[in-house]
């Protein structure tokens, strides 16, 4: 990766983290404020979206230390698979709570039910991304298994010189 490239990708994770951090003080003060009526509409929706800013933020820090190991020359060890598992969890994290915000969406939606399908496909298209991050792991798998093998063998080749 070119030093443009990270520099760029950094520059987006760390909005993303800001944005989110954002969002959580936001919903965390709406839940801890007394309304004037006395009620505290939403509390769920909000809880649910405090968890799904904290799915994103563990996906923003994991991308961050694969894209530090890249620089590194390090990414293709087992220690990243660390990395991309937990990216994989916190992306069927944030479609469980996107499912979630779908489902308590859905009684209001009864005139319109196309709302919760669009929302549930979303929901599908998330979970998809996950399979894409889960075959990319298999790819790392393999460079990984290929660059042991390769070590071994160059390991042979110097003692045979």
């Amino acid at each position: 990766m070119g030093k443009l490239t990270v520099l760029a990708l950094r520059a987006v994770l760390v909005v993303v983290l800001a944005g989110t951090v954002f969002v959580q003080a936001g919903m965390v003060w709406a839940l801890t404020a007394k309304p004037d009526d006395g009620s505290l509409p939403l509390t769920l929706l909000r809880v649910i979206t405090i968890l799904g800013m904290v799915s994103a933020q563990v996906a923003v820090v994991c991308v961050w230390r694969l894209v530090t190991m890249v620089r590194r020359g390090t990414v293709f060890s087992h220690a990243a698979f660390r990395y991309v598992d937990a990216v994989i969890g916190s992306i069927v994290a944030a479609a469980l709570m996107w499912f979630a915000v779908t489902a308590v969406n859905a009684p209001g939606q009864r005139d319109d039910p196309g709302v919760t399908l669009i929302m549930g496909g979303i929901g599908v298209a998330i979970l998809g991304v996950a399979l894409i991050v889960l075959v990319l792991r298999m790819l790392l798998a393999q460079a990984v298994a290929r660059d042991v093998e390769a070590t071994r063998m160059r390991a042979e080749l110097d003692e045979v010189i």
